[in-house]
């Protein structure tokens, strides 16, 4: 349905005149998923018709329905009988709707049961897909038999695409009776011994979905896998390498426990492993424990990483994302950096992206902190990235500073500083803090860089420059006690309460070093105790209590006055700490067994904090999982399993490839028998695999439009295969040489790989001759052509034998009568019957010159937008038209000619005027669906002998109708309608004008609206719907005191959302 609804109403204009019926509908048919608001009973008339033509048609309009979110499950009934139509394309939009509420209407689709399992015999495989995936949406657990015969049946169908189907039939199956789930897992290893990609993919989803512990399933289909991945559509390879991560926890000894020696990949990677092999001798030999034996890296480990390594150059976020965390979680150290760049370029997408990527960048950068330093520079912010993805790329540069890199971002530490976001410039010197505390040599320069930061005018800055000093301050408080002095000046100025408990702390953990200071600075804070905040409340009994025990001469009195402030405090935490202070600072003689050592609980030796980074314990968690993203357990996720100590054997993946050894499957018993006297040396794939891969060459290749085309390809495989080996060989070869070259590339590594592996015998495939066509070979392919069941547009209409649609200029006029009657039926686009269409409040008498009369050579036309209903159709905005004659002669067949409107665009044009007479006028009525907008429509005006361009651009305001509904739902409405939905505005209204009545007829002049009662003395409200598509329109007038009003506007048009904005301030404000 991609090409919209232009080109079907273009269908339908072309088979006007074949057939003089009427349609039912009143208006000439649209798009798909155009705006339709005809009563639901013209569809059911539609329905229940025997012209396939018009049940197409209908189906079309209530997809379209489904489509954009509306309610079409009143039809289920009228739907549901024509899943017995033999027209194809009407049966598979019929299967479409059945999916969507098979669900909701379980009873009506319980009727139709027998139909559901005559169609999974039908010849088309689409047929037979769609009737499984509707019987598998039936959620009645009395058809479980059903359904699981019908599953078992399509799980060995000759249909790529139904054996895909099937999977995914099969989560759904299991949640309605999961007592058969052995039964299941059984059709699952069916399934999983697919060699089509098509299917894999699905079949790995079923498996994660039922039984992700049975890796016994995978064993023989390991290899496989490996080697198909490639070729797999790209959720499938998300969900395969998931799979393939958690079997290798299992299956395979940890890389990086032991000494690594590459065995195939020497050269290779030889350098790196060199070193890291010596670095744990030197370990080992520190320790001296026993030597180990040396670790030698199973083949199908090597497999997995080489197949999965072309992935990093995915289009697909995902699949970058799931071949990283698999590097990660499975290969060796001196590997895992060849994720690093394909990380990077990840950085360019949307910021969703971005935000995921370096989530999992910035656990990888605790862990493996060399991986990223030849990209520092891509993890600079930006002006444009939002505050969360400032943060982590904050972390990112903190985790990666040394101290040959230190400087250069310091340097772009000293530009963030500067920033206008608080939050921002926060994180920026919290970040400086952690590079301070981590790399010594730089510890005094941060130092100075935050006192420096003391001075500026941003109070937020000084705060937070406060709270990091103050946690540096601790590593060495000998040296920097002019800092301390200087931070207690600043107590008089700083209002941000951590800042401020955080000086007070310094203040009185140090007051040995600031003597004087201290008892002034708590004499201060004594003054204003009342008005602080708590945590600063605590940090003054802190420093008197501190005072009290090193100072008790001066502070004595001030210690006592703060605590019998507290004494009284609102907040118990204080009143308590009041309390427990009082005890120890108390007189000697009446200090009890804790008094004494006041001095050691109030002054002992605190170590300094640790400024770790948030994300170093986000390993525990799979890379790339949800519980990575939150930091703790989603619901459904499963720990990675841990490495097992000793090797698991590794013949439970050695799989014969003989082809007549294997599990036959139906389609393929002629393959077996034909070729079971000529045995060839193979690669990797069989023939069988080789010819079933082909089938789903052509499903991929095309997407789901060419997919019956496969069957069709299969059946002429299975014939053609008693010919020659020479073209079936030139077959194959021509399918693998229209892969691409990346692919190409990682197959035959793979296939190199295992047939080192497993075939020691078997030789790698020569040159190929030049590839012959598979139209010399396979002359039936193209006389069988079906339609695929979502490329509805590619139907060619001249080929179908259904009859043709009555044509739009032959329906009959409505009155408009009966027209407004229809019209008050229809449906609105919230489905809220409490908003009704009301006849307008102005009609405007003004009309627009359309042809001049010395262009049109005596003849001239105006137009004039009537507000009324369209006679021809309520989806169209009615204009009259009044041709006037200024000549003696008379001008005869006047009528519309070639129209040139935009995409989606209609115009009903009127009955030819046969002759206008010498000095004549004569009006008459268009309709024009303008689609929501204000493009001009552009037709010819034709006389016996002339030609006339002219062009009709509507007034914004002209778009609408007006509606009424209740205050109630006005705002209602309103509500949902805000954001983009919502433009507004303020204008002054002249205080002559300032009154309901002009404000209301103003209004009414400029849009087709109509007043909302409203129970508030200054707020006028008005409301409408646009003509074409129903959206509706709500306009808020607010008027002040002072005459100035507010506007706002809510429509989800935000183009006319703009405009009308615009236009109600000009008319409003004028004089």
């Amino acid at each position: 349905m991609s090409n919209g609804g232009g080109s079907y109403n273009a269908q339908n204009d072309s088979r006007a005149g074949s057939t003089g019926e009427p349609d039912l509908g009143t208006e000439p048919t649209g798009g798909f998923f155009s705006a339709d608001y005809k009563k639901h009973d013209d569809l059911k008339q539609m329905l229940d018709s025997n012209k396939d033509n018009l049940k197409l048609e209908a189906m079309k309009r209530i997809v379209g329905m489904v489509a954009k979110g509306k309610d079409a499950s009143d039809l289920f009934a009228a739907v549901v009988k024509n899943v017995v139509s033999k027209n194809i394309e009407v049966k598979k939009l019929v299967y479409v709707y059945l999916v969507r509420y098979a669900e909701e209407q379980q009873d009506l689709a319980l009727l139709s049961i027998a139909t559901f399992q005559r169609a999974l015999k039908d010849p088309n495989q689409l047929i037979r897909a769609s009737a499984l995936r509707v019987l598998s949406s039936i959620r009645v657990p009395v058809i479980v038999p059903i359904m699981m015969l019908a599953l078992k049946d399509s799980v060995v169908d000759m249909s790529p695409y139904v054996r895909k189907t099937a999977a995914h039939a099969i989560p759904k199956l299991y949640s309605l009776d999961p007592e058969q789930k052995d039964q299941l897992i059984q059709v699952i290893e069916k399934l999983l011994a697919d060699k089509t990609t098509l299917v894999v993919g699905s079949a790995v989803m079923a498996f994660e979905e039922l039984c992700p512990d049975r890796v016994d399933l995978i064993h023989k289909n390991y290899r496989k896998l490996c080697n198909l991945l490639v070729d797999v559509e790209e959720w499938g390879q998300v969900v395969i390498i998931n799979m393939l991560t958690r079997y290798a926890r299992t299956q395979f000894l940890d890389p990086n426990q032991q000494d690594v020696i590459a065995d195939e990949d020497k050269n290779f990677y030889g350098d790196e492993d060199e070193k890291d092999s010596e670095e744990e001798e030197e370990d080992e030999e520190k320790e001296k424990t026993p030597p180990k034996k040396p670790y030698m890296m199973d083949p199908d480990h090597r497999l997995l990483l080489r197949n999965t390594k072309p992935l990093l150059q995915s289009r697909n976020a995902a699949v970058v994302m799931a071949v990283a965390q698999l590097y990660h979680h499975i290969a060796p150290k001196s590997e895992v950096g060849l994720v690093a760049k394909a990380l990077v370029r990840l950085l360019r997408s949307h910021r969703e992206i971005q935000h995921v990527v370096l989530s999992n960048v910035a656990t990888l950068t605790t862990i493996r902190k060399g991986m990223f330093e030849p990209y520092l520079k891509s993890f600079f912010v930006r002006p444009s990235d939002p505050i969360h993805v400032r943060t982590l790329k904050l972390e990112i540069l903190t985790n990666l500073a040394t101290e040959t890199s230190i400087s250069t971002i310091l340097r772009e530490f000293q530009t963030y500083v500067t920033s206008s976001d608080k939050d921002f410039v926060a994180a920026t010197i919290q970040a400086i803090g952690r590079c301070a505390s981590s790399i010594s040599e730089v510890t005094e320069t941060c130092l100075n860089g935050l006192v420096g930061l003391l001075s500026n005018r941003n109070e937020y800055v000084v705060a937070e420059s406060v709270v990091v000093i103050k946690k540096l301050l601790q590593m060495q408080p000998d040296s920097h006690s002019e800092i301390i002095q200087h931070m207690a000046k600043l107590a008089d100025t700083i209002t941000v309460p951590m800042a401020r408990a955080s000086i007070l702390w310094m203040v009185g953990e140090y007051s040995d070093r600031v003597p004087k200071i201290a008892p002034d600075l708590l004499r201060k804070m004594a003054k204003n105790f009342i008005n602080e905040e708590d945590i600063v409340k605590l940090q003054i009994l802190n420093l008197a209590a501190k005072l009290c025990i090193t100072n008790p001469k001066q502070t004595k009195l001030l210690c006592q006055y703060v605590l019998n402030l507290a004494k009284y405090d609102q907040n118990y935490d204080i009143r308590d700490r009041a309390r427990f202070i009082r005890q120890l600072v108390s007189p000697a003689g009446e200090k009890g067994a804790l008094g004494k050592h006041a001095k050691k609980i109030f002054l002992a030796s605190k170590p300094a904090p640790v400024l770790d980074s948030s994300f170093k314990d986000r390993d525990q968690w799979q890379l790339g999982s949800l519980s990575h993203m939150i930091n703790q357990q989603a619901s459904g996720y499963s720990p990675l399993p841990d490495f097992p100590a000793a090797a698991p054997d590794p013949t439970v993946r050695n799989v014969e490839v003989n082809p007549w050894e294997q599990v036959p499957m139906p389609w393929a018993e002629k393959t077996h028998k034909k070729k079971a006297g000529k045995p060839k040396k193979e690669a990797f794939y069989s023939d069988e695999e080789e010819e079933s891969e082909s089938e789903s060459d052509s499903e991929e290749s095309s997407s789901s439009s060419s997919e019956s085309g496969s069957e069709s390809e299969s059946e002429d495989d299975s014939k053609s295969e008693s010919g020659s080996d020479k073209d079936k060989k030139s077959d194959e070869e021509a399918e693998s040489s229209s892969s691409s070259s990346s692919e190409s590339e990682s197959s035959s590594e793979s296939e190199s790989d295992s047939e080192s592996e497993s075939e020691p015998d078997t030789k790698p495939q020569k040159k190929a001759p030049p590839p012959k066509t598979k139209s010399s070979t396979k002359p039936k392919k193209e006389a069988k052509q079906e339609v695929s069941l979502l490329d509805l547009d590619d139907i060619d209409v001249s080929s179908t034998s259904a009859p043709v649609p009555a044509p739009a200029s032959a329906l009959d006029v409505l009155s408009p009568s009966l027209a407004s009657d229809l019209q008050g039926l229809s449906i609105n686009d919230k489905t809220d019957t409490a908003i009704s269409v009301t006849t307008p409040m102005f009609v405007s008498t003004t009309s627009h010159e359309l042809l001049h009369r010395m262009t049109g050579e005596g003849l001239s036309a105006n137009y004039r937008f009537t507000r009324g209903t369209c006679i021809y159709s309520t989806s169209m905005v009615p204009v009259e038209l009044t041709f006037t004659n200024h000549t003696d002669s008379p001008v005869s067949n006047i009528r519309i000619g070639d129209k040139k409107l935009q995409a989606g665009m209609t115009l009903q044009e009127f009955p030819e005027i046969p002759s206008l007479p010498g000095g004549g006028s004569m009006s008459v009525s268009i309709g024009i669906d303008f689609k929501d907008t204000i493009q001009p429509a552009n037709f010819q005006i034709c006389t016996q002998d002339r030609k006339y361009n002219v062009s009709i651009k509507p007034p914004v305001g002209e778009l609408f109708q007006a509606v009424t509904m209740a205050e109630a739902d006005f705002t209602a409405q309103q509500s949902k309608l805000t954001g983009m939905n919502e433009n507004s505005g303020k204008v002054s209204i002249p205080s002559q004008h300032n009154n309901s009545k002009t404000i209301t007829a103003r209004m009414s002049e400029l849009a087709n609206v109509a007043p909302v009662p409203s129970s508030q003395d200054g707020i006028y409200r008005f409301a409408g719907k646009t003509v074409s598509g129903g959206t509706l329109l709500l306009i808020t007038v607010k008027v002040g005191e002072d005459n100035s009003a507010s506007i706002t506007v809510n429509c989800e048009l935000m183009a006319i959302c703009s405009m009308l904005v615009k236009e109600v301030k000009q008319k409003l404000s004028l004089a």
